[in-house]
């Protein structure tokens, strides 16, 4: 028997003083049996910073042609693709050359490291790139906060993220590595 997701309730509310977004969404997350806490933390936290209309879940792990999340305007003109981790640059550039603009959130500290170092040259060529990397201490506190129903609230101001649940809150302070 196969094992199933575990779904993830969010109740989310956005304060992005940077984007002047303040909103409040209600969001079922899928967690698949092979994705950590921690990548669907980041992939929630990636929804926050992008969140605005149409912006949704692809369908997840096993889907090579769907983004991590995507927004498509009224016409189905793909505008933002997102993906989360370190992906194999082939994806990225074929994404590059579907959507508009392009987000990566990689995390993983020293692995995120060698990745961005062997990728770097040919990932600058893209000019619809942006990379921003979370350092390990962020996303594990981000997997820390993580319950099957949750209240979250985040503030964004000049770049810098408060996550809460509850009573617990994780500050961000994202590296921007690449901006297009």
């Amino acid at each position: 028997m196969a094992l199933r997701a575990t779904i993830y309730k969010v109740e989310l509310q956005v304060n992005d003083l940077d984007r002047q977004v303040f909103e409040a969404f209600t969001l079922s997350l899928a967690c698949h049996p092979s994705e950590t806490t921690e990548r669907m933390m980041v992939r929630l936290l990636a929804f926050v910073l992008h969140a605005g209309e149409g912006l949704i879940f692809g369908r997840g792990l096993s889907s090579e042609d769907e983004a991590t999340l995507w927004q498509h305007d009224l016409s189905g003109a793909l505008r933002l693709w997102i993906e989360v981790g370190l992906p194999d640059e082939r994806l990225l550039r074929k994404a590059s050359g579907r959507a508009d603009r392009v987000h990566l959130y990689t995390y993983g500290g020293r692995s995120a490291a060698v990745w961005w170092q062997h990728n770097k040259a040919v990932l600058e060529r893209l000019n619809n790139l942006t990379i921003t990397d979370l350092s390990s201490d962020s996303t594990e506190a981000l997997a820390a906060l993580a319950q099957r129903t949750m209240r979250v609230q985040v503030t964004i101001q000049d770049r810098e993220i408060w996550f809460s649940e509850g009573e617990r809150t994780v500050h961000l302070l994202p590296n921007y590595l690449l901006v297009c």
